[in-house]
């Protein structure tokens, strides 16, 4: 099966609009929140970009054609929503970001906000879950 170019017809592949105006009109409006907090993310270490990115992606493809495709083709947000579209996987060096980032995130907030011992063991917990979830996540450049 020959792989999907990055021309419009390609990336619109997957876009199939919502019948109801309505339904169009609150997917819209969640892909934009979704932007929002992805564009947000970039700045702030304890929220994620990207799954809010592939969010936007899935509501955009439902509502709008024209969102959908400035996401798809997006400079810094493009590559990632396309990788995750087509081959279920995410490059290797967004990932090992991603866990670096939550990891130093996780770590401050065990150690200068959280007090209790147990709700710093249940953020360690979680935080280990996380990274090994997204560890697990296939990367199709990971370095050999």
């Amino acid at each position: 099966m020959p792989q999907p170019s990055d021309d419009a017809d390609a990336i619109l592949a997957d876009l199939r609009l919502h019948d109801s105006p309505a339904v169009r009109a609150l997917l819209w409006s969640a892909g934009s929140l979704c932007v929002a907090l992805g564009v947000i993310g970039l700045f702030l270490p304890v929220l994620p970009t990207t799954p809010f990115m592939l969010l936007a992606a899935a509501c955009y493809a439902r509502a709008s054609e024209r969102f959908y495709r400035w996401l798809l083709t997006h400079r810094v947000f493009g590559p990632t929503v396309r990788e995750w579209r087509r081959h279920r996987s995410i490059p290797w060096r967004t990932k090992l970001w991603a866990i670096v980032l939550m990891s130093a995130t996780l770590a401050t907030s065990i150690v200068f906000f959280v007090r209790p011992a147990w709700l710093q063991g249940a953020l360690a917990l979680l935080g280990v879950l996380l990274a090994a979830w997204l560890y697990r996540v296939p990367s199709r450049d990971r370095p050999n």
